[in-house]
């Protein structure tokens, strides 16, 4: 590239940017000459045919060429806003342009100047204006806007568009080298793909609508194509670690636990562990992704692939992202587990010293097989004896790197990670195309519909009628709120208040609190007490969003429901509806926003769960949805997982091929450098162990 630059210098390098513009374009979340040559049109503007003055209609927007007879700056009536007023002509026809606090505009379109204008066409006082139109000076013939199909970038204030169509036009002009063709001819040929230089450019200036649909086509291609790539070679890198344990899926253990249920594995949970077990008796480390819905049985699916591990002489943990969920599971599990003989250790930040070195001693000598814990688990100071099954439940509330960090504590344990938030096919290929996917896509017999309803403020006094019927059948309500405590800033109702306010209408009956900032030991007696039947009533934040399992529990409020996302919603729903009995939840609360009551719409139109994540997906991103916001994995420029399915299983298909085929990259040298360079760490914080 001319200028002395690459793909990766900083754009304040470019000649005619410098600092100052740069930071404007970072607006842009554009940082280097790659961000900005990929910074593609939001939309075009048809500007090939130019319109005579005398044809010109309201309503219309036109190109227009024409001469500058007069231009004079007016004051206004409005303190602070002046407009600037041109007659022009195109030897046709008369015409005014007219601005609005424009500066500077009488300086650069003085009588007898030549240039073109874009912009609406208005009917005021009789005559028809063009409306603050686009401007640009006819020099020497010609101008970067006519005759072509113009691109319209992303705005932001203090960057003209023409400024900065005009440094991507001088950009791509020298940028041609540097933008080399790094997919393989074969890939290029088999899937009918332009090279990449045309396809950049092309998408800047497009030659007509097809021309602009085969070079989308191909940059999107090559945005899933890296991905898929990398994801592939973690896969293969994986694979072709160590050696991991082979475990033994239906050992003593695993048949003594079926036989003490009281009902019989769902068909889908059956496959499910069948998929699990075909990879535990092997000796290349099962990396799985296990989807299932609110209610499905994923835990009893976990226990019997913890229980394999201890059959084959190996240690499991079970890593959850919030104490309260590391208390649910380890009173859950120890109570599964301790008739086999089989101690559950709990590791979390509230434990006294003496109870933490009994249970990292414990772990360390392999005296304890089953470890539940929140992030206390990768600790340093926290050893295991033989790792051979880390199950890692909610992983979308992780970071990746704490994952790896669980994993790193054996050598090469299986991994198992879960999560009750269904992931839309595409979505699961583009962030979990490194692991095995199963699906527990049927919820056990017996599971009734919960009664979704939307509750307007003014229905409060019946809401509570309602309420205090349900405990008087001796049901438990859950009532959730977006805040802990009272904010000035925000018209939300918080925790802290509404018990008061709850416990003051409900003077008879026992209404509990519950939030994260409460200390441990608290939160542990408040959960403890509403298992056990001993609070009607429990105020809480989200901290009960997921695995908490009272079967007496029927009702959920929430309030504020909107302020909510809409998977976010269906994980609180599934607290209810888990003993039989029919069961509501209730959204409290109007929404002020369009996208605010499409996810309540949304909520009570479906029970599914993977039509919800489709909504979800749709509304708020993919990055939103699975938690890798902040690793840019999902940031694609032109991409999108929702229109783009197909486009994606070929990307995938391809990546997996060359990787089978090349696990190296050595036949692909361009292709390996763009994949460190576009991906680099991030792949590293993608993987799960």
């Amino acid at each position: 590239m001319t200028e002395e630059l690459s793909l990766d210098s900083d754009v304040r390098f470019i000649k005619g940017v410098g600092p100052g513009r740069a930071r404007l374009l970072e607006r842009l979340s554009v940082r280097t000459v790659r961000d900005l040559l990929y910074l593609f049109p939001r939309r075009y503007e048809d500007r090939r045919e130019l319109t005579p003055l005398d044809t010109l209609k309201p309503g219309m927007a036109a190109a227009v060429l024409a001469r500058v007879v007069t231009v004079e700056r007016k004051p206004t009536r409005r303190p602070g806003l002046s407009l600037v007023r041109a007659l022009v002509t195109d030897g046709k026809g008369y015409g005014y342009a007219l601005w609005f606090n424009r500066r500077g505009l009488e300086r650069l379109l003085p009588p007898g100047t030549e240039a073109s204008f874009y912009g609406p066409i208005e009917m005021h006082g009789g005559r028809l204006q063009i409306t603050n139109p686009e401007v640009e000076v006819v020099r020497e013939g010609e101008a970067d806007s006519l005759g072509r199909i113009v691109p319209v970038y992303p705005a932001t204030e203090g960057l003209s568009p023409l400024w900065l169509r005009r440094l991507l036009r001088r950009l791509l002009s020298v940028a041609r080298e540097e933008l080399r063709e790094n997919l393989p001819e074969a890939i290029r040929h088999r899937r009918s793909l332009l090279d990449l230089p045309v396809a950049v450019e092309g998408l800047h200036y497009p030659l007509d609508g097809d021309h602009w649909r085969a070079c989308r086509r191909r940059v999107a291609f090559q945005e899933l194509f890296l991905l898929q790539l990398g994801l592939a070679l973690r896969r293969h890198q994986a694979r072709s670690g160590s050696l991991s344990p082979r475990l033994a899926p239906l050992g003593p253990r695993s048949e003594a636990f079926l036989a003490s249920l009281p009902f019989s594995l769902t068909t889908a949970q059956r496959r499910v562990v069948e998929e699990i077990g075909a990879d535990l008796v092997l000796t290349e480390p099962m990396n799985r992704l296990l989807q299932g819905d609110v209610g499905s049985g994923k835990t009893v699916v976990a226990v019997l692939a913890m229980l394999a591990a201890v059959d084959g002489g190996c240690q499991a943990a079970l890593m959850v992202p919030t104490e309260v969920l590391a208390l649910q599971h380890h009173r859950r599990l120890s109570r599964l587990l301790e008739p086999l003989g089989l101690e559950v250790a709990l590791l979390r930040g509230a434990l006294s010293a003496r109870e933490r070195e009994e249970s990292l001693l414990s772990l360390r000598e392999g005296r304890v097989a089953v470890a539940v814990g929140t992030h206390a688990l990768i600790e340093e100071h926290v050893a295991f004896h033989r790792l051979g099954l880390v199950v890692i439940d909610e992983q979308h509330r992780f970071g990746v790197l704490q994952r790896g960090a669980l994993a790193a504590k054996g050598t090469s344990p299986h991994v198992l990670v879960m999560t009750a938030t269904p992931i839309p096919r595409t979505l699961t290929i583009s962030i979990y195309g490194d692991l095995a996917v199963s699906v527990i896509d049927e919820l056990p017999p017996g599971r009734r519909p919960v009664v979704t309803r939307r509750i307007s403020s003014r229905q409060r006094p019946r809401l509570m009628e309602f309420i205090e019927a349900e405990i008087a059948r001796c049901r438990q309500i859950y009532w959730v709120c977006p805040l802990v405590e009272e904010s000035e800033s925000l018209d939300v109702a918080s925790a802290e208040s509404r018990h008061e306010d709850l416990a003051a209408l409900l003077p008879h009956r026992r209404v509990g609190l519950l939030h994260g900032q409460m200390a441990s030991r608290e939160k542990e007696t408040v959960l403890t007490a509403f298992q056990r039947g001993e609070v009607d009533l429990l105020v809480s934040t989200t901290v009960i969003e997921v695995g908490v399992d009272v079967p007496n529990a029927t009702v959920m409020v929430i309030e504020d429901a909107h302020r909510f996302g809409l998977s976010q919603l269906h994980q609180l729903r599934g607290r209810v509806g888990r003993g039989g009995e029919e069961s509501y939840c209730l959204l409290l609360g109007g929404a002020a926003t369009v996208e605010g009551r499409k996810r309540l719409e949304a909520l009570c139109a479906t029970q599914d769960g993977f039509r919800i994540a489709e909504i979800d997906l749709r509304l708020r991103g993919p990055g939103e949805v699975c938690g890798v916001r902040q690793h840019g994995l999902t940031d694609f420029r032109v991409a999108d997982l929702l229109k783009d399915g197909r486009l994606l299983n070929e990307a995938r298909q391809e990546a997996q091929a060359l990787v089978a085929a090349d696990p190296s990259l050595s036949s692909a040298s361009e292709l390996k450098r763009e994949l460190y360079a576009l991906y680099g760490e991030r792949l590293e914080l993608a993987v799960t162990g």
